[in-house]
């Protein structure tokens, strides 16, 4: 037992400092909770989604994906042509992210092209490429744009007319564009695709002469026709009618859905006994575990009645577009994980010697891991980009992987193994050291520019500290035993 907690402690002793920081930081700062919380949501808004993009790298054995930077300039180098060419709104974003893609994909099939040809050292090799593909994005941006490519707008040319503006303000393109999504716009979105989808899924299954469950594939579409049809009471269609949603209906929703979800599987299970005369299986419904699930809900909601926290739940208000976006990136890295190119990332990350004796293509395995990250890495991008509001032209990317990096290794993460949960709980402790850290800093010592010195130390320092721990943690390779020489016989006569 002793050796557990010992291991335990020393695999997540850099996240219990982050957290003895954070707490420290936070009460010297002398700010208050509702301000802090309010700030962290807006970070984690902003950033989860890059930070998401690196695990599947990591999954595959590549590491540190410091080369996201790439997919960062493919998003501003698609968002700085729509907003040349003035479109706005949701479809301006929608169509800047469709921009970005192709983009993403080509940048992140040379990237994994090259990391082939330097097995083992993609991390050191992502950071120089991505100064290198920075020299390359100045290029294009301050010569290219204007003086080969002749572009009038004096909003984003310098007065020459060659070469874009330090700073882009996008007020009037694409700012807040995915923010702002209405609720009630998501419903409906969220509608016609369960319908397109069931659909789809009942033609191809009739194509291949499959068997169809018309009973299942009912009952999902009356329950989404039932849940559209909530939305044209009025009541319902008031509070759908907001793009943001107070944190405090977030927790009770949350502790509601909790709820029904667990009586619902309660349902099901007692259906299933009685028709099957069995309770257990692998996905049997656990009593013991739908309790505890309860029990912590209604703990929760609990706590909505205490003053101080409710006071901070009435302050913050959520994006729930980006949040879903955010949702449904950790839900893509779970699916991924189970399929069979997941498994092969897997394989691959484990051992290459390995995969190749399964008869899994490392390097196509490899190249396709290195697509997907940059592709999630500038949509990342956007994302943080229509929240911020403006683009800094020429330094908006330089540290995206380093602290979107450092923001993973904070929540325990390694160079190799990540989750969807060590990449969350590092965005909020990392963030927050960044929120009040400055602030701690002018309480403490009556200048915050300390508290930004301790910022950047701790992202290099985090970084560092990281690659450390895994050589310390490298198994050393067995030696090789030198052979005893052998006694020789005598010859027969």
């Amino acid at each position: 037992m002793n050796k557990k907690i010992s291991n335990f402690l020393f695999q997540n002793m850099v996240v219990f400092l982050f957290i003895i920081l954070c707490v420290l930081a936070t009460y010297f700062s002398k700010q208050p909770l509702t301000f802090v919380v309010s700030e962290l949501f807006t970070r984690i808004a902003r950033n989860s989604f890059i930070v998401l993009s690196l695990i599947i790298p990591v999954i595959a054995g590549m590491g540190l994906n410091f080369g996201i930077v790439i997919g960062a300039m493919a998003a501003q180098l698609a968002i700085f042509l729509t907003t040349y060419w003035g479109f706005t709104g949701i479809s301006g974003f929608l169509f800047t992210v469709a921009l970005a893609t192709p983009f993403a994909v080509f940048f992140g099939f040379l990237v994994g092209k090259l990391f082939n040809y330097m097995k083992g050292n993609e991390m050191i090799g992502g950071l120089v490429l991505g100064y290198f593909a920075d020299g390359i994005y100045q290029l294009v941006f301050l010569f290219i744009f204007g003086g080969v490519i002749k572009m009038n707008n004096s909003t984003l040319m310098i007065p020459t007319g060659i070469g874009v503006k330090n700073t882009i303000d996008l007020k009037d393109t694409v700012k807040y564009a995915l923010d702002t999504v209405p609720m009630l716009t998501i419903v409906e979105l969220g509608f016609y695709l369960t319908l397109i989808i069931l659909a789809c899924s009942v033609i191809f299954k009739l194509a291949k002469k499959q068997p169809v469950d018309w009973k299942s594939s009912a009952i999902k579409a009356i329950a989404a026709v039932t849940i559209y049809g909530l939305t044209f009471i009025k009541p319902v269609e008031q509070f759908l009618s907001a793009d943001r949603l107070l944190l405090l209906w977030a927790v009770e929703l949350g502790c509601l859905g909790t709820a029904l979800w667990q009586a619902f599987g309660f349902i099901k299970w007692k259906l299933r006994a009685q028709k099957d005369g069995e309770d257990s299986g692998p996905n049997s419904f656990v009593p013991m575990k739908a309790l505890v699930n309860l029990a912590l809900a209604a703990m929760i909601y609990g706590l909505t009645y205490v003053p101080a926290i409710y006071n901070i739940l009435i302050v913050v208000r959520l994006p729930v577009m980006t949040y879903l976006c955010i949702g449904a990136l950790c839900i893509f890295n779970n699916i991924l994980m189970k399929t069979r190119l997941g498994q092969n990332m897997r394989t691959v990350g484990q051992s290459r010697t390995v995969a190749n004796a399964a008869g899994i293509d490392v390097d196509k395995t490899r190249i396709i891991a290195m697509i997907f990250s940059t592709v999630l890495a500038s949509w990342g991008q956007l994302i943080f980009l229509q929240n911020v509001g403006t683009i800094s032209t020429y330094g908006a990317h330089t540290q995206v992987g380093q602290f979107a990096i450092a923001a993973l290794l904070v929540g325990g993460a390694s160079v190799q193994k990540a989750t969807n949960k060590q990449a969350l709980l590092g965005i909020v402790l990392f963030h927050t050291l960044f929120i009040v850290s400055p602030l701690a800093g002018k309480e403490l010592f009556g200048d915050p520019v300390i508290g930004e010195y301790f910022r950047v130390f701790v992202s290099y320092g985090v970084i560092a500290l990281a690659l450390a721990m895994h050589a310390w943690k490298k198994p050393e390779k067995p030696k090789a035993e030198t052979a005893a020489p052998r006694e020789e016989k005598p010859k027969a006569a």
